[in-house]
């Protein structure tokens, strides 16, 4: 390549992650690149910035899942990357300002509602989010340097192949020639799959008596209009994706919800709704953002799982194991962030001195019977002791009983965490969420030493911990629960309890579920598994993944370790630096893969402000891998 060559980058999905990486590249393009210039071309058929998740054309009823305070797109001076960082405002920032006049952003004018009563502790709509976004692509846009030509192409990527010399060539739908590119970055975001062969055989069942299976998929997607009114629907799932689902299939059809002075919730049904069965391994919904702050001592964090408890645990011989060698450390850090704010916040609840609890918690393994008896000495309430196992199954304790015993539990576990989760005086549950995403970011020094075990990383990190930090800490905003209740007030839902089951009877042609800890069964024409589908690479629906996958150009991550093998299903990279590996275990030079369903675990879709967030630092790198790969 001629130095006097605009160097070619292409990035194939423009969303939120694929505008970050354009973000970065012009960040450090003038250090590293000069006066050398630069054509970026963005691949999407989705609106730039927002892409399909995000985009504005969705239903106005779906919500964000943070507070506008915790989002942010911009880099600050916590982020430790190489690139300079280039500091912009949070979404309530945004908001505010744009607002003030001190902004000028294209908002619809149908949000001008919203924005007027904007706070940072709201939860947007997804519209809102997708505004956000459209001014953040304009703002990279308007402050990249005159180095760097940016070229959008509002299409869908199909093929990605080589020409001799290492050319890369990305072949778009309906062009008869690719785009050529000296690099290529893959952000592709959730990908969907055709269903497994259990799923496979629901949709048979379906078919063959005249019933509806829905499987995983993003409810923004989904066409719901075939499922009638008053009819029994089936929902296995019981997290984020459900209560998108409730919003739809309620509000979305004529329903009304109505708030009396005393704070008080009903629902005023159209006639349109079907009637929702819902349950899920644990039976109840994903705990609420809590409407507090910490109001505590700030707890040092990492305190007990960091890089030295990790450079320990993989400096042992043997393979790293989930539950007896990384969950004690991170539990105890969890419980460090909850006790740390009860006893500074709250020091009337507990009956030791902050110090000396400290210095005697720092000593004791969780779960050892020392660490019990100090709980049990310095917090007197139970209520006030934090307790994992309980948290992660609520209902576990729950005998067998009547038809309406688990609706019944399920109804006052609800109550209980949207009271809780309200209250000031239980602040330490904000600690522990805290401590927890601290306990996130550490987890790819872990899973980078090579040394954890296949199934503790395959089923216990990716499959437990994912589903309990996802449980309490990316819940809903709270009035989504309340409004679960006037729901189930009013007989639009219903909820079958714990370790729900379904099974297809062929003999009625119906979906049949329940829970073992009731006697009642529901007999239903529709199954809806509400949840994004799992990372499956095999399986995507995604023509460029199937492609480069169909030739081994794109492989499958596969851990091993003292032989044992695990496949998890997703793209195989590199890790934090993006590179993509090939099926033989290679790593391509000049393509890169970022996102959800690869290697690189990152919690949230967004990240929080001054968190050094890793989704920040691994857009740095890649971008910066890039330059110097086309620097030389």
């Amino acid at each position: 390549m001629s130095p006097t060559t605009p160097v070619q980058i292409v990035i194939v999905g423009a969303g939120p992650k694929g505008i970050g990486v354009l973000e970065r590249l012009c960040a450090s393009a003038p250090t590293l690149l000069g006066r050398r210039r630069v054509v970026v071309h963005l691949v999407d058929p989705y609106p730039p910035g927002a892409g399909r998740v995000w985009r504005y054309e969705q239903s106005p009823l779906l919500l964000m899942n943070s507070k506008a305070a915790d989002v942010t797109v911009f880099t600050d001076e916590t982020v430790q990357c190489e690139g300079p960082a280039r500091p912009g405002p949070t979404l309530a920032e945004w908001a505010e300002q744009v607002r003030d006049g001190r902004l000028t952003a294209d908002v619809p004018p149908d949000l001008a509602t919203e924005l007027a009563g904007a706070t940072p502790a709201t939860f947007h709509t997804r519209r809102m989010q997708s505004a956000y976004l459209r001014w953040f692509y304009r703002w990279v846009l308007d402050n990249r340097p005159d180095t760097v030509d940016v070229r959008l192409h509002p299409v869908e990527a199909v093929d990605l192949t080589e020409a001799d010399g290492g050319e890369q060539l990305v072949w778009l739908r309906g062009e008869a020639e690719p785009l050529r590119a000296d690099a290529v970055v893959l952000s592709l975001g959730h990908l969907d799959a055709e269903p497994g062969a259990t799923g496979r055989e629901l949709t048979e069942f379906a078919e063959r008596h005249g019933r509806r299976y829905i499987p995983p998929a993003y409810t923004a997607d989904l066409d719901l209009s075939s499922i009638e009114p008053g009819e029994p629907v089936l929902v296995r799932g019981f997290g984020l994706a459900f209560m998108d689902l409730m919003a739809l299939l309620t509000e979305g059809r004529g329903g009304r919800f109505h708030t009396a002075a005393d704070g008080a919730v009903t629902y005023q049904p159209s006639g349109a709704e079907p009637v929702l069965h819902v349950g899920s391994r644990r039976g109840v919904p994903y705990r609420p953002k809590p409407g507090y702050k910490l109001v505590g001592a700030p707890a040092r964090l990492p305190r007990f799982f960091g890089p030295p408890e990790i450079g320990r645990l993989a400096a042992r011989p043997g393979p790293i194991s989930f539950w007896a060698d990384l969950w004690p450390l991170m539990a105890k850090e969890i419980g460090w962030g909850y006790y740390t704010e009860l006893c500074t916040a709250h020091p009337e609840r507990v009956r030791l001195t902050f110090a000396e609890f400290a210095r005697r918690y720092a000593e004791l393994d969780w779960g050892s019977d020392g660490m019990a008896r100090l709980v049990a000495e310095a917090v007197p309430a139970r209520d006030d002791r934090l307790d994992l196992t309980a948290l992660d199954r609520p209902l576990a304790g729950m005998p067998p009983g009547d038809a309406g015993e688990p609706a019944g539990r399920v109804r006052e576990h609800v109550e209980s965490v949207l009271s809780r989760c309200a209250d000031p005086r239980y602040s330490a549950d904000l600690g522990a969420v805290t401590a927890m995403l601290s306990v996130f970011r550490q987890l790819p020094a872990a899973v980078a030493t090579g040394r954890l075990d296949p199934r503790a990383q395959a089923v216990d990190l990716d499959g437990w911990w994912f589903g309990f930090f996802s449980y309490l800490g990316s819940g809903p905003p709270a009035p989504r629960l309340r409004e679960l209740l006037a729901l189930e007030r009013a007989g639009i839902v219903s909820f079958t309890g714990p370790d729900m089951w379904v099974e297809a009877d062929e003999g009625s042609g119906l979906f049949v579920g329940g829970s073992p800890k009731s006697p009642r069964t529901v007999k239903a024409t529709t199954l809806v598994d509400a949840r994004l589908p799992g990372a499956d690479v095999s399986r995507s629906t995604n023509p460029l993944v199937q492609a480069l996958y169909g030739r081994g150009r794109l492989g499958e991550e596969a851990l091993t370790q003292s032989g044992v093998t695990v496949c998890t299903g997703r793209i195989h990279t590199t890790g934090i630096s993006g590179w993509l590996i090939d099926a033989r275990g290679e790593r391509h030079p000049r393509r890169f893969a970022l996102g959800p369903h690869t290697t690189l675990r990152i919690a949230g879709a967004f990240s929080r402000p001054r968190a050094n967030a890793l989704g920040f630092r691994e857009n740095d790198l890649v971008a910066r891998e890039i330059l110097q790969l086309v620097a030389g």
